[in-house]
């Protein structure tokens, strides 16, 4: 890739969210797609339940926005939620133009049901959505004249200049994994796209890069972000010791599996009507709780009162890797816990994704639109960003033809740094945040674990700084650098909150504060670059 090398946008990520916005825009732009790893891996390949999206007689728009709201805890922005469910069909159709495959029964897209759902509207490829949609989408963009995607690629910082009196994004240092180097992109318009940033804590189902690099950038680059407190736990992970990551989809709760503790019996009837089918927050926090009351390692979830032939056909990617780790579904429980799972929080965004700084937009798991609130229900998230992409791509279009021109960028300076000599340092700084991370602001938090966690956020900051200072840039010190920023705004914004709320839970502040029963933006936490941290 030539350095300084100008496009009309630069998209960061290339998950659903990424390159969906490409090529929605890609007949009238240029568009560079970066990719921190290969073009598959992300989040999106590995989402296995689905997409919700209103499409059978007995269900309603109205249903759908209902069950998003009481998921949200009293948080969601109720118009951003009409807006997201009404383009759910719409976005259906498009992913089926594309090629999308999903399964069907009686020539009809199969619907499935997950937590926090009042009906069927969850559309799935198998247990493999994320994949069904991903290939395509990247088939398509590879062979868009209109669109250079850039593999193992990941963005340093995002680059801001004052043009027409006005401080605005004019592109972004990218560290190109394949040279080592660190170069220049120029873009009028850039949207991150990044992903969440799970991988802050010790045990997630997300892939190595949610690492919640977009933003720590747009955080640098003066961006307000809001909610970083929920932070959402997926209830069901297989445990194993060599099942890293491995996730066991919400649809096998939704059609008939049980939570049970060793002994066999069910337990989540006693914490909510809903049982299995409660949302993500309640179902995480009652594992956790039973898992510490018993002191075990995990419960099981057990969906083989279902036929095998059922089992198999509807969850055939799971059934062969639990089976290569030794557990038969169809015969036996699973063994689970939960994992941290999805960002509910992020940069903070308008109904068009645009963010604070002019030029640039924020899609996906990394934006807070207010679609989600207090925690975010099912098969959401697939849908956020085929929708935001969409409302980003009109905006962008739009603005195109008034952005203004983008001047020569200061290459990077690398003069005064030396290559490190002490990798082990960045290693161990990335487990000890993850860990403290893990221990002090999980599934439940207190006042006095996370001021402890804060503490060593401060003294890990300065070391971090210190030694990026020094040494050359590698891809693992980018991403430590990124998240020492994630954690400290996960834990100001926890300290923030003085009440339980969806997935932020207190044992200090156990009840929910009515006087913030306040839908939208005026019940956010918001923190701001120009105050702490």
């Amino acid at each position: 890739m030539p350095d300084n090398k100008i496009y009309d946008v630069l998209v960061i990520g290339s998950g659903a969210a990424g390159l969906s916005l490409a090529l929605r825009i890609a007949d009238q732009a240029q568009v560079a797609v970066l990719s921190k790893s290969e073009l598959k891996e992300g989040s999106t390949f590995y989402a296995q339940g689905g997409i919700s999206a209103v499409l059978d007689e007995s269900d309603s728009l109205e249903s759908h926005i209902q069950d998003t709201l009481n998921a949200g805890a009293g948080l969601c922005d109720p118009d951003i939620v009409e807006l997201v469910v009404s383009h759910g069909k719409e976005c259906i159709d498009w992913l089926l133009n594309l090629g999308v495959t999903f399964t069907t029964e009686n020539k009809q897209l199969h619907l499935t049901k997950e937590g926090g759902h009042t009906h069927r509207r969850v559309v799935h490829s198998a247990d493999a959505t994320g994949r069904a949609i991903e290939v395509p989408m990247a088939r398509h963009a590879i062979r868009h004249p209109g669109i250079d995607i850039f593999e193992y690629h990941n963005a340093v910082d995002l680059i801001t200049q004052t043009i027409r009196d006005t401080s605005r994004v004019c592109g972004a240092y990218v560290l190109n994994g394949n040279s080592q180097k660190v170069e220049v992109i120029r873009a009028r318009t850039v949207v991150l796209a990044t992903g969440g940033a799970s991988k802050v804590y010790l045990y997630t189902s997300n892939p190595d890069i949610a690492t919640g690099d977009g933003i720590a950038q747009a955080w640098r680059a003066g961006c307000r972000v809001a909610n970083m407190e929920f932070m959402q736990f997926h209830p069901t992970c297989l445990y194993h010791p060599e099942a890293r990551n491995y996730l066991i989809s919400e649809a096998v709760r939704g059609e008939g599996g049980h939570l049970i503790l060793p002994d066999g019996s069910r337990f989540m009837q006693r914490f909510d009507e809903r049982k299995e089918l409660a949302p993500r927050d309640i179902v995480a926090r009652a594992i956790d709780h039973e898992m510490k009351r018993l002191g075990i390692d995990s419960v099981f979830l057990d969906i083989s009162h279902r036929s095998p032939d059922f089992i198999k056909e509807h969850f055939p990617t799971i059934y062969e890797r639990c089976l290569s780790f030794g557990f038969d579904i169809t015969k036996e429980p699973i063994p689970v816990v939960p994992a941290s799972h999805y960002t509910c929080g992020g940069i903070l965004t308008d109904k068009h994704a645009r963010t604070d700084l002019p030029g640039l937009y924020a899609v996906g798991e990394v934006a807070c639109t207010g679609l989600h609130g207090a925690n975010r229900m099912a098969s959401n998230s697939l849908l956020e960003c085929l929708v935001f992409a969409k409302q980003a791509g009109e905006d962008i279009l739009k603005s195109l033809a008034s952005a203004p021109d983008i001047p020569e960028l200061a290459p990077w300076d690398e003069s005064q740094v030396s290559d490190s000599d002490e990798e082990v340092v960045v290693s161990h700084n990335w487990h000890e945040i993850r860990q403290f991370m893990w221990d002090y602001v999980g599934i439940v938090r207190t006042n006095k674990r996370l001021a402890r966690a804060l503490n060593r956020v401060e003294l890990l900051k300065r070391e971090i700084a210190e030694y990026y200072g020094n040494f050359k840039v590698t891809n693992d010190l980018l991403e430590l650098r990124n998240l020492i920023v994630i954690a400290e705004l996960i834990i100001r914004s926890a300290q923030s909150r003085k009440e339980s709320r969806g997935l932020h839970y207190t044992l200090d502040y156990p009840d929910a504060d009515p006087s913030n029963d306040q839908a939208g933006a005026a019940g956010f936490t918001i923190l701001t670059p120009d105050s702490e941290p």
